[in-house]
């Protein structure tokens, strides 16, 4: 990397170790202290001041959105100081169990990376000042998760990580009890952090307007489906029981697993997607993840060939059975597909393959969120157009639910931290709008108060299908030239598709 990109990178190092395969920074944490942050804004800038512009206008675009997003994120709004997250996956273990070295050079990376914890707790105890209580609050089960394979009895290093968590966990504590009751960034906070990330300039209300015709949209293609499935019963009486069609707890990684043969064989059949080498394997999430019902873990650009893993993670056995019966309804016949679509193929899986062809290391290191989950969302409906599973309106009715929960957080997103909602409200809109059951709901209006941009799915999408009306004026439009152009520009900020 040139002295740029590494300094972008430094302010990155648990995503570009991950998702990119940096693992020059395995074993490391990230000084997200105050004076830690400052001095790496301040190498960002000296970089930038001191190298001429990349060569390619696009990759030049692509890094420079990323520079001025890193200033206005850390900068700016000192979310350092306010969101817990970036301090949570600074403490991240769960990488070391991809398969990307072998077993003993990644357990000595994690047991770095293990010794180090504590001063990456003394570090976000001296920045996090500024957190609000429901984002507090919102956060601990994933804080207590971080310890979930670490266990102070295994030795000193351990003991010391355990100790340095629990001050952590206490600091949320306290937040969640203490702190400030109004989570807001408030809108110009909101639009100035999404704008920079996608060097867009926002328009909030233009943004929330195009969410609610997407909602209605969605609606319509729900209330057709159900119809074409089952005249007699209204979407409210049908969804409960296509929800509760689901395997057992043992067969729902058998059923994924069937589930991601079909998806990449469509795929390649309809040449949705310019790569799908390399192997994708099914199975639960390592233990600090298995929060996460299902999930991508590719294998990322700067990595060996290794397998990618889509993770798919049953109810824990000893769970009440209210709550195991819960957590499987997501993997219903009506809701599995079109996950799966969206982590495998054509979305996650495929886009990750894409990576590792990317030809610069711009395009192959810095990732647009927006863009990588507005793609795999974006590739949902195009399976449906395409015909996927055109016999079974389950298919379409499952694209429709999964749509909907993603242009609801897009409308609460704007909706919590503009003020015009609060978190009961944005609940309410969930049950309402995307057939949330309350527990579900309660749960993604929470994340909305410290993941403010969760409308990420929703924007992705919609920029993308821009892009794509652009790019069928020409006469020489096809779909799989468009998609193959698209993701050759790696996971572009959404404000280059316009170029």
């Amino acid at each position: 990397m040139d002295d740029r990109l590494r300094a972008v990178c430094d302010l990155m190092m648990p995503t570009v170790r991950e998702m990119a395969g940096l693992h020059e920074y395995d074993g490391r944490v990230q000084d997200l202290s105050p004076d830690g942050v400052r001095g790496a804004l301040a190498a960002v800038d000296s970089a930038k001041r001191a190298s001429a512009p990349l060569e390619d206008a696009h990759d030049e675009a692509h890094l420079a959105i990323f520079e001025e997003s890193l200033r206005v994120q850390y900068g700016d709004l000192e979310m350092h100081r306010r969101d817990p997250y970036p301090h949570l996956s600074n403490l991240e273990l769960a990488c070391y169990d991809r398969e990307y070295a072998r077993r003993k050079v990644r357990a000595g990376a994690r047991r770095k990376h293990l010794a180090q914890w504590p001063d990456a707790v003394d570090a976000a105890l001296a920045s996090l000042d500024r957190v609000s209580a429901p984002v507090a609050a919102a956060l601990l089960g994933s804080a207590h998760g971080l310890a979930a394979d670490v266990h102070e009895d295994e030795g000193d290093t351990e003991a010391a990580a355990i100790a340095a968590h629990r001050r952590l966990i206490a600091h949320l504590e306290d937040a969640a009890v203490h702190g400030d009751p109004d989570p807001r960034l408030g809108g110009a906070g909101l639009a100035a952090l999404m704008g920079a990330q996608e060097g867009l300039q926002v328009d909030l209300t233009a943004l929330a307007d195009a969410a609610d015709k997407e909602r209605v949209r969605l609606g319509e293609l729900l209330a057709d489906s159900c119809r074409a499935l089952d005249r007699e019963r209204s979407v409210d009486e049908l969804i409960p029981d296509l929800l509760a069609d689901h395997p057992g707890a043992d067969g729902v990684i058998p059923e994924a697993a069937r589930l991601t043969e079909e998806v990449i064989a469509f795929t390649r059949e309809r040449r949705l997607a310019p790569y799908l080498d390399g192997e994708c394997l099914v199975g639960p999430a390592p233990p600090s993840r298995r929060w996460a019902m299902a999930m991508m873990t590719w294998a990322a650009p700067g990595e060996p060939e290794s397998p990618s893993w889509y993770h798919v993670t049953p109810p824990d056995p000893g769970w009440p059975p209210q709550e195991r019966e819960e957590w499987l309804t997501v993997f219903s016949r009506t809701s599995l597909p079109s996950i799966t679509v969206h982590e495998v193929a054509p979305g996650h899986f495929a886009h990750g393959r894409a990576l590792r062809h990317a030809t610069s290391p711009v395009r192959r290191v810095l990732h647009s969120l927006s863009f990588c989950e507005g793609w795999a969302h974006y590739v949902e409906e195009v399976c449906l157009d395409e015909g996927f599973r055109a016999r079974d309106p389950r298919f379409a009715i499952g694209v429709a639910l999964e749509a909907l929960v993603r242009v609801t957080r897009l409308t609460c997103a704007i909706g919590m931290h503009t003020g015009a909602m609060d978190v009961a409200e944005a609940t309410g809109l969930f049950m309402r709008y995307a057939h949330l059951a309350p527990a579900g709901a309660a749960s993604e209006a929470r994340r909305g108060t410290f993941d403010a941009g969760y409308g990420r799915y929703t924007w992705g999408k919609l920029e993308i299908r821009r892009a794509r009306a652009r790019a069928e004026r020409s006469p020489s439009f096809t779909l799989p030239g468009f998609h193959a152009d698209l993701l050759a520009l790696g996971a572009p900020p959404l404000g280059l598709l316009r170029t």
